[in-house]
């Protein structure tokens, strides 16, 4: 299957044949035929399986027909609702890449930063308007914006705007859209808020689902280190002075935290930036630029700042605090691995989160295997023999794979109060 076989028309498949991309994901050869044939979809796929471009590019292409383009000022007919800044700012660079061929005047607008800018580009003319619900909603009550032309509506990670708070405000903008339009809805998890909620938007939905949120993508080689707490800033140095890691993405639990590590690392002589909902919106991007250049090797994140970051080739996801959340882990980890190239995700578990362990492995239904021969390991005790996926494999490596647009059983022991070297 390539994107030949989606009835794509010329400007488009030009696009994206210019940007490398011949073989579509299974989510995109999935629902691009069904969004090109008009109707309501309810797309459940985790991050790195190329939904961004599954709605993007038939949503270009409708918005190219005739029927949509009539002479005078341009009005917003596509509205994109996600719900960080800096997926906004990808989804938008995403519609300029497959749109680069097409008439069609995107704009991406987000809060943080001065709307002075963002208004002067709505007064221009917008075809598709990619906003987070904040800003979207305060331009909406000034009057600076109209959604009563919307014929194309994306709910993008609707289970994100659900952990942050934002279904209210989701809920009062599509109060103001017309009725009479198609909706696209995606969400890595389908809580039963979230299941309600699609009901609610939806109207005979055509339904699509890749790679269920509690798996993990194959094309990810998971690895887990057993260490104290404080020794994690060395074992952290220890693996970084492996170059076969080409870059990382490393997880914290905290703003603190990532600052804290960040700083660890640039001591090392490691080159390294945070990035966190404290830090301004132009240090953030800076930052994410950075790493997407190749200038800075290490970006230390929180869970919200990273979602929605898509970074090609990146090699290695280091969960240097393990996530409360379970689900948090697939979600980490899908940073790698995308879009069928290979990654590698490495874990470091101290005896606090022995119960975070637990419950990723029995959500994932698998055992993440064990690398013990390193300088900072905490031997399991009471058992001469190696756990259950125990391995003294290299833990770094590097992988190519294919471009494409984007994107068991449980653990055979768990840890008792002795489990843990004192």
């Amino acid at each position: 299957m390539s994107f030949n076989n989606l009835q794509l028309i010329e400007p488009v498949l030009k696009a994206l044949d210019k940007e490398g991309y011949t073989v579509p994901t299974p989510i995109q050869e999935q629902a691009i035929p069904i969004i090109l044939q008009k109707r309501d979809l309810l797309g459940c796929a985790q991050t790195g399986t190329g939904k961004t471009a599954a709605f993007a590019i038939p949503i270009l292409q409708l918005m190219s027909h005739p029927e949509n383009i009539h002479p005078g000022p341009r009005k917003i007919k596509a509205l994109v609702l996600t719900p960080t800044r800096e997926l906004a700012i990808q989804i938008e660079e995403s519609f300029k890449a497959y749109g680069k061929y097409l008439d069609l005047k995107h704009l991406v607008i987000f809060g943080g930063v001065s709307q002075v800018n963002q208004v002067n580009a709505i007064r221009r003319g917008v075809d598709i308007l990619v906003a987070t619900p904040g800003r979207l909603l305060d331009l909406v009550n000034q009057r600076h914006i109209s959604l009563q032309d919307i014929k194309y509506f994306v709910l993008d990670e609707a289970d994100r705007m659900l952990d942050m708070g934002f279904v209210h405000d989701v809920k009062r903008i599509i109060s103001k859209l017309p009725s009479k339009r198609q909706t696209l809805f995606f969400s890595a998890t389908m809580p039963p808020e979230i299941r309600d909620l699609a009901k609610i938007l939806l109207t005979n939905p055509a339904k699509v689902e890749v790679t269920p949120a509690s798996t993990t993508a194959e094309t990810v080689q998971q690895s887990l280190y057993y260490t104290e707490k404080n020794n994690k800033r060395s074992l952290l140095i220890h693996l970084l002075k492996d170059n076969a890691i080409q870059n990382a993405l490393v997880f914290t639990r905290t703003k603190h935290g990532a600052d804290r590590v960040s700083k660890d690392l640039n001591r090392a002589g490691i080159r390294a930036e945070a990035i966190h909902g404290d830090k301004s919106q132009n240090a953030r991007q800076a930052a994410l630029q950075n790493f997407k250049s190749k200038r800075t090797r290490v970006l230390v994140a929180t869970d919200i700042a990273a979602r929605g970051i898509d970074i090609d080739e990146l090699s290695h996801v280091i969960n240097f605090e393990l996530p409360n959340v379970p689900e948090t882990y697939v979600h980490r980890i899908g940073r790698t691995g995308r879009a069928g190239a290979k990654g590698l995700a490495i874990s470091f578990c101290d005896f606090e989160e022995k119960i975070y362990l637990k419950d990723i492995q029995t959500l994932i239904s698998k055992s993440i295997p064990v690398i013990s021969d390193h300088p900072y390991n905490v031997p399991l005790m009471h058992s001469s023999a190696k756990p259950e996926g125990q391995t003294t494999a290299s833990s770094s490596s590097s992988f190519r794979g294919k471009r494409s647009p984007g994107g068991g059983k449980r653990y055979g022991r768990t840890f008792t109060q002795g489990s843990f070297a004192r």
